[in-house]
């Protein structure tokens, strides 16, 4: 176990499917999105709702769920006595802890936050002269940015690698790949140059990422994943069974029109 918070201590178990444990003294809590828990003693009481992780009031936590986040957070807190919560990876990857305080804040991809001491905000990446940048890099792959105080853990699917950019130093990401950025990284959307490019190779978006800072990068997202199932999916209609290429157009179709439905509503 590793000391966190006065006597909160949290260890990381597992390898392919690792799982956050934190040990909680009576008047400890920890935050996560709602139906994100694995199991937890009985020491342990719920209490969902949305005034946390730095949402005062519903507005706020509608514009937490625009970034891709839940509208409903729960509080994982030992009351009278000492206990365990658990969180699961929802995908094989990695559990990345990371300290928040003044100068230490992140960008994460959505599905990416775990949990978090209270006092961790998670808010949407609304940044005026990079809303594309925030929303629709890459259909759907939505950035969020978690700030505030303590600690928080953040899942990343796959396998991961860091870069350390220099002052100066670029790099451009597909943005499903974007896991965890340091706060003094400067990010743009960016597009594939070329049309054959853009209509038959790596698609339309990138994320341009510039040093300083640290970067963390997965090598799996829900989304790609999803997207490399739909070609092993039924693709007769016989039975009732829907063509794989209707399956195909009725993801990619959801994808953007979720993107114009939040750009709609933050317009």
């Amino acid at each position: 176990m590793q000391p966190i918070h006065g006597g909160m201590e949290a260890v990381i178990r597992g390898t392919t499917m690792p799982v956050l444990e934190v040990d909680l003294l009576p008047g400890e809590s920890v935050v996560a999105e709602a139906g994100h828990i694995g199991w937890f003693d009985d020491g342990i009481e719920l209490q969902t709702m949305t005034d946390v992780a730095g949402a005062d009031n519903v507005f706020e936590a509608g514009l937490r769920s625009l970034g891709g986040g839940t509208f409903f957070m729960t509080r994982y807190a030992a009351t009278t006595q000492a206990g365990t919560v658990a969180f699961p990876a929802r995908l094989p990857g990695t559990i990345v802890q990371v300290p928040l305080g003044p100068g230490r804040s992140y960008l994460i991809q959505r599905h990416g936050f775990l949990a978090a001491i209270e006092g961790a905000e998670l808010t949407a990446a609304v940044d005026p002269g990079k809303l594309g940048s925030g929303f629709v890099g890459g259909f759907g792959f939505v950035l969020q940015k978690l700030e505030g105080a303590g600690h928080a853990w953040v899942e990343l699917a796959g396998e991961l690698t860091r870069h350390d950019l220099a002052p100066g130093q670029s790099i451009s990401v597909h943005p499903a790949h974007i896991g965890l950025i340091e706060q003094s990284i400067e990010y743009e959307l960016t597009t594939v140059p070329g049309i054959m490019n853009k209509l038959f190779g790596d698609g339309v978006f990138l994320m341009r990422l510039t040093g300083p800072g640290r970067v963390w990068l997965q090598s799996m997202s829900l989304e790609l994943l999803a997207h490399s199932l739909l070609p092993f999916l039924p693709s007769t209609t016989d039975g009732g069974k829907v063509q794989s290429s209707t399956l195909e157009a009725a993801a990619i179709g959801g994808t953007i029109g979720a993107t114009v439905r939040g750009l709609g509503k933050l317009l």
